[in-house]
C-alpha cells in the first residue's frame, strides 16, 4: 500500500467533519468523540512501534504480504511516514521523501518519539483544517487522520504476519479503522498500477481484522 490521498490533492476535496470549538465539543459530546479518536491512534501507534521492535536482524530480509516491501523496507515505510504524518499534523510541511526515508539502527525509538508528536499535533490542533501532505498539497484533516490509522494498522498486520509475531490489534480497533477504510478508499484506486488492491472477500461474520485486511487488498491468511 502507498500513501494516497483520494480525491484531495490537486482535485475535489470532501468536507472533513466541521466541530464549532472547544466549548460547543464539550456541549453536543463530539469533544469526548475527538478524545475516543485520539486515543486509537495513540495506541494503533504504540501497537505498530511494538511490532517494529520486534523485529530481529535475521528477519529483515523476509517478504511481507505487502509485495513492494520486505521487512527492512516496511520498516523503512512506516519510520519515514511517520514523519510525513507528523509534519502535517504539527501545521508543517516534511520536506524530504518520506519514500527514500532510511530507518537506522534504533527504528523503534525513532518512530515512538515521531509518533508522540503525530499524536500530540492531532490533540493540540483538532481536525477542522486542511493538513499538508507529501508534493505541497493538502488534504481534509479528517481524511489524513483516517489515512494515517490505514497505514499504520494495515502494514502493522504485514509486519507482525511476516516476522511471526502475534497481531496486536484489537477487534474494536480494527472494527473502527474499516468504517474508516469504507468511507475514505474509492474503487478507483484500486487495481493494476494503484495504490490499493482489489479487495479480497472475508465472510462478514469473519473478524474484524481480517475483514479490514480483506478491504485493503490482502488475503488474511497469508502466512510468513
Amino acid at each position: 500500500m502507498t500513501v494516497s490521498f483520494p480525491s484531495a490533492v490537486g482535485g475535489a476535496r470532501p468536507q472533513a467533519r466541521r466541530c464549532a470549538g472547544r466549548d460547543a465539543d464539550v456541549a453536543d459530546g463530539s469533544y469526548s468523540q475527538r478524545m475516543s479518536e485520539i486515543d486509537l491512534l495513540s495506541s494503533v501507534l504504540t501497537k505498530t512501534g511494538d511490532l517494529i521492535e520486534g523485529v530481529a536482524d535475521d528477519q529483515l530480509d523476509r517478504p511481507t504480504p505487502c509485495p513492494d516491501y520486505d521487512v527492512a523496507a516496511m520498516v523503512d515505510h512506516l519510520v519515514g511516514w511517520v514523519q510525513a504524518f507528523e509534519a502535517g499534523a504539527n501545521g508543517r510541511t516534511y520536506g524530504g521523501d518520506p519514500s527514500a526515508f532510511h530507518a537506522g539502527d534504533d527504528a523503534a525509538g525513532r518512530f515512538r518519539a515521531t509518533a508522540d508528536g503525530l499524536v500530540a499535533g492531532w490533540r493540540d490542533n483538532g481536525m477542522d483544517r486542511t493538513v499538508s501532505v507529501t508534493g505541497g498539497g493538502e488534504a481534509p484533516g479528517e481524511m489524513v487522520f483516517s489515512m494515517t490509522l490505514m497505514e499504520y494498522l494495515t502494514h502493522g498486520w504485514d509486519l507482525a504476519v511476516a516476522t511471526g509475531q502475534p497481531v496486536p490489534y484489537s477487534d474494536d480497533e480494527a472494527e473502527q479503522v474499516l468504517a474508516r477504510a469504507e468511507v475514505t478508499l474509492p474503487p478507483q484506486y484500486r487495481g493494476e498500477g494503484m495504490p490499493f488492491g482489489d479487495i479480497v472477500p472475508v465472510a462478514d461474520d469473519a473478524p474484524a481484522i481480517d475483514r479490514l485486511i480483506g478491504f485493503m487488498g490482502r488475503d488474511p491468511g497469508a502466512t510468513p
